[in-house]
């Protein structure tokens, strides 16, 4: 028997962005797959995950690396043996580097551990959900199946302090547009959300920066990007209010992305 909610895996959703995307989608009446890869002071650390398992009815929590071919197996296998179906990916972990380094001393260990977990994660990971969601189309053709990827104003922003994250996130906007292409025979939507300035513990290390930049109009809606606003923009998605736009961008950015004189 078919598990009677929708099921939705949301990476790097103990915190941040990911978070505010998991309980919008337990808002829309999801179950949900949590998976995280936290540290604190070098130590695998659970407890962001399971206080958001605990806020969010009807979740399930795995530690995993997603530029890990086998933590990615597992994900997907932890998923079948839950819930039996999957009818939304969200592709949202993501690491910035460690340090900002200029571009011309940039290192090669920084360049392969972001794009690994920004870049070639997700994409083996949509790779191996995509199947199965073929799979299960088949015997339930009406469900409704669909892939979300996170990426950032940074696809197309130069930001020559940290290249490595700017170049995954390029990957990410061609990655949406190749899986859109490739799954719409089999009605399976494939989308882009692009935030701007959002209010995580990502940009908390240059929030004084960019307090700054968002004063002096960087951005036409002056103010920090909430991750809140981000999950709205998913949740339309899982609501099925785009499904006639696959490969669709959505900027989630306060009208960064418009070109102004």
């Amino acid at each position: 028997m078919m598990h009677p909610k929708p099921v939705a895996i949301v990476t790097g959703a103990s915190r941040g962005i990911g978070k505010a995307v998991a309980k919008e989608l337990a808002s829309l009446g999801y179950d949900l797959v949590i998976n995280y890869f936290d540290f604190k002071d070098g130590k695998p650390d659970d407890s962001a995950a399971k206080e958001t398992q605990a806020e969010i009815a009807g979740s399930h929590i795995l530690r995993g690396d997603i530029s890990s071919a086998e933590d990615r197996q597992t994900l997907v296998a932890f998923t079948k043996q839950h819930f039996g179906r999957c009818d939304m990916l969200v592709n949202n972990a993501g690491v910035s580097p460690v340090k900002r380094v200029d571009l011309l001393e940039a290192t090669e260990d920084s360049y392969d551990r972001v794009m690994n977990i920004n870049l070639k994660g997700p994409y083996f990971l949509t790779q191996c959900v995509a199947n199965w969601m073929i799979e299960q189309k088949k015997t339930h053709p009406d469900q409704n199946c669909r892939i979300v990827n996170t990426a950032s104003m940074s696809s197309y922003t130069s930001s020559p302090a940290r290249g490595e994250y700017c170049l995954s996130k390029a990957g990410i906007s061609m990655m949406t547009m190749l899986y859109a292409d490739r799954l719409a025979e089999y009605n399976i939507g494939v989308f882009e959300i692009r935030p701007g300035i959002i209010m995580t513990d990502m940009t908390s290390v240059v929030k004084d920066k960019y307090d700054k930049l968002i004063a002096e109009g960087i951005t036409p809606t002056r103010r920090w990007g909430q991750p809140e606003d981000v999950a709205r923009a998913v949740g339309a998605i899982a609501e099925g209010r785009l499904d006639f736009s696959t490969g669709q961008v959505i900027n989630v950015d306060g009208g960064f992305h418009l070109r102004r004189l």
